[in-house]
């Protein structure tokens, strides 16, 4: 099924007998996600309004990302957020994951860059929240709802996002030696400093890495004292402005299944002590992302945040859902999806 309208969408998705999985680049499943009949959104593509003196992109969920990114930058603009991923994912999946990159700790997620949608229910029905500015803000705030809901309440069909300029220096600090438990006080000390960190993360070759964007003056300035706090880490070097890039998880394959563990700074040593060698921290976000061996579940000291699996053959959360929050989940896709027709999105 490949709707090429809104109204098509909601009179398949009325009219599905079966479970039905929502996709678009196909680049974004969780394990267990995807097992529906797919529900191809890739017809539904186009910028429907575009106003760079606004700040404001209205674009059809369909739409690849990286279309979405040529547009903005002809006119020297980016989205109000660093969406995570490949050229191959849809806008629209990086709004149903709320998929956000290392830029959340100056500019926010996914979600705090989307100022209105358009999706269709599981019964059917086409809705819209939100508008094409910030203060547009009535009711119940489905934005916010529905950016990270995976496919599990509706089928997004057309998002207003808030663009931004795109900065004219980018320039990435590195301490090379540093590894991952070493890079953690120096990350904190960054982004706990007046600098104005755009991106905290740790790679492999790479070591500690911290990002700063602005005006050149503004960034040389920020840099030399960001030099001076990290001299007590180690050596401070100029670092690769592309290995950004590579904070965002591997495809799904044979050598293990990726973790992502959401922590507190403090509880970081600890839990890596657990871990073999991360494939990356996103510090901005205290995120650690390891791959271990298939099937294998981390066995982690208490701590205040969870795992879960992201790529690999089964589901894995650790620890489960407190009843609350499972609850909460439960009812609301109750209301939104009572026939229970949506099987998550990718």
């Amino acid at each position: 099924m490949r709707p090429e309208s809104e109204a098509e969408l909601a009179h398949l998705i009325r009219s599905a007998r079966a479970s039905l999985s929502i996709t678009g680049g196909r680049t974004r499943h969780w394990p267990g996600e995807g097992q529906g009949d797919p529900l191809d959104m890739t017809a539904l593509t186009g910028v429907t309004l575009y106003e760079p003196e606004a700040l404001t992109l209205v674009v059809r969920a369909g739409t690849p990302l990286e279309t979405v990114r040529r547009t903005l930058a002809a006119e020297g603009q980016m989205l109000g957020f660093e969406p995570a991923g490949n050229g191959s994912s849809t806008i629209g999946g990086v709004a149903a994951t709320n998929a956000s990159g290392p830029r959340r700790v100056q500019a926010g997620a996914a979600r705090d860059a989307l100022i209105g949608v358009r999706f269709v229910d599981g019964q059917g029905n086409i809705i819209r929240n939100g508008g094409r500015v910030m203060k547009n803000v009535t009711g119940y705030d489905l934005v916010k709802l529905m950016t990270g809901s995976r496919g599990r309440l509706g089928a997004l069909s057309e998002l207003s996002f808030r663009t931004a300029p795109l900065p004219p220096v980018t320039r990435t600090l590195a301490l090379p030696e540093l590894d991952a438990a070493a890079a953690i006080p120096a990350l904190s000390s960054a982004l706990g400093g007046p600098f104005d960190v755009s991106g905290a993360a740790w790679l492999p070759g790479h070591g500690a890495m911290i990002r700063l964007e602005g005006l050149g003056a503004s960034v040389a300035s920020r840099a030399a004292d960001l030099t001076a706090r990290l001299a007590s880490f180690g050596a401070v070097r100029d670092g690769d402005n592309e290995a950004w890039r590579l904070c965002c998880p591997s495809e799904p394959g044979a050598h293990g299944d990726t973790w992502r563990i959401t922590c507190r700074p403090s509880e970081a040593p600890a839990l890596l002590a657990h871990l073999p060698e991360p494939l990356f921290l996103d510090w901005g976000g205290a995120l650690i992302h390891v791959l271990l061996p298939p099937g294998q579940v981390p066995h982690l000291p208490r701590f205040s945040g969870h795992a879960r699996r992201i790529t690999g053959g089964a589901p894995g959360l650790v620890p489960d859902l407190d009843p609350l929050t499972a609850r909460l989940e439960r009812d609301l896709r109750h209301r939104f999806d009572p026939r229970g027709i949506f099987h998550g999105q990718n």
